[in-house]
């Protein structure tokens, strides 16, 4: 299973923090590895689901949300020990796992971490095996089940959650759910706008573009800790680095940004829109920083979060 994207510095906080997403990766292993088993014996095809999400987990991603809720919990004195932030962090993974597979049937791609998406994959063995029926609705069909499945693990893990990171966790699969709602609407009405100006100037609630993928992990760091009170820093981090984030993705033609994207990149960015847009993700990584170094954060993470913001906006350190 791919370990997480950032790999830490030699700092003692690095260290507390790789061990920590060392765990995260054994968590989903040992999950779905004892899923599959446990679903074989009973039913070889009911085990192709969870051989459906432990395929796409194992191809990797980002890990982002781990890695920053990690990173959250650990900022906020959380003790490095605990099996609560190790849950709560392999449920955000499996969540976003639910959440790529529906947007892939909705966008109907081809590919995700570089293999067959999972109604594509399920469409090709239905159509092989001349089974009954339509084969796109079998793939589409079985994807969304596969979806739903790697939510229920999701909420398995969140389940045992104290209450107000399990307040959080709801919150969060709710306005997931919106955001996406949200996104599919706007393209259908044509009102989608590739260039992320709406993140750039401060995405709202039930946003397409999903701006809690590093607030809410950082709030459930926070309410592991039992450091509520740094709720407000932590969103007033998070706002201007998920912008800089969408922006260097919109630059590099990172997931989310399609054909039209491309197109308004090659028409409008020429060598000073690109400046611009180097300068804007310079900003907005100058004011997260300078809301970590006001935080009251433990010891050498006002450090680490700054250099994960040099990280996600691809900025070089």
């Amino acid at each position: 299973m791919t370990t997480h994207p950032l790999p830490p510095k030699t700092s003692v906080p690095g260290q507390l923090r790789a061990g920590l997403l060392d765990q995260v990766e054994e968590r989903l292993r040992g999950l779905l590895a004892g899923e599959f088993d446990r679903w074989h014996a009973v039913n070889p095809r009911a085990a192709s689901l969870v051989g459906s999400i432990t395929e796409l987990v194992r191809a990797g991603g980002d890990r982002i949300r781990p890695v920053i809720c990690v990173t959250g919990y650990l900022a906020a004195g959380g003790d490095p020990t605990s099996t609560a932030i190790v849950d709560a962090a392999a449920a955000l993974e499996l969540l976003d796992t639910c959440f790529l597979i529906r947007s892939d049937i909705r966008d109907n791609a081809p590919l995700r971490h570089g293999i067959p998406t999972l109604h594509v994959s399920h469409a090709a063995e239905h159509e092989r095996s001349g089974w009954r029926g339509e084969s796109r609705r079998f793939g589409e069909g079985t994807a969304v089940l596969a979806g739903d499945l790697a939510l229920a693990y999701a909420d398995r893990l969140a389940s045992r959650l104290p209450a107000a990171a399990w307040q959080l966790w709801d919150e969060l699969r709710t306005e997931r759910v919106i955001g996406a709602h949200t996104d599919a609407a706007c393209a259908t009405e044509y009102l989608d706008d590739p260039w992320p100006g709406r993140c750039i100037a401060g995405c709202a609630k039930g946003c397409g573009a999903g701006w809690y993928a590093l607030h809410h992990p950082l709030l459930l760091g926070a309410a592991l800790a039992g450091r509520q009170d740094l709720a407000p820093s932590y969103r007033d981090y998070a706002r201007p680095l998920h912008a800089a984030w969408r922006l260097r993705g919109f630059l590099e033609g990172g997931p989310g940004y399609d054909w039209d994207a491309q197109m308004l990149r090659e028409v409008l960015l020429g060598t000073e829109e690109r400046d611009t847009a180097e300068r804007i993700i310079s900003q907005l990584v100058a004011r997260a920083d300078r809301v970590v170094d006001a935080a009251p954060l433990a010891p050498g993470w006002r450090d680490e979060l700054a250099a994960f913001a040099i990280r996600i906006s691809g900025l070089s350190e």
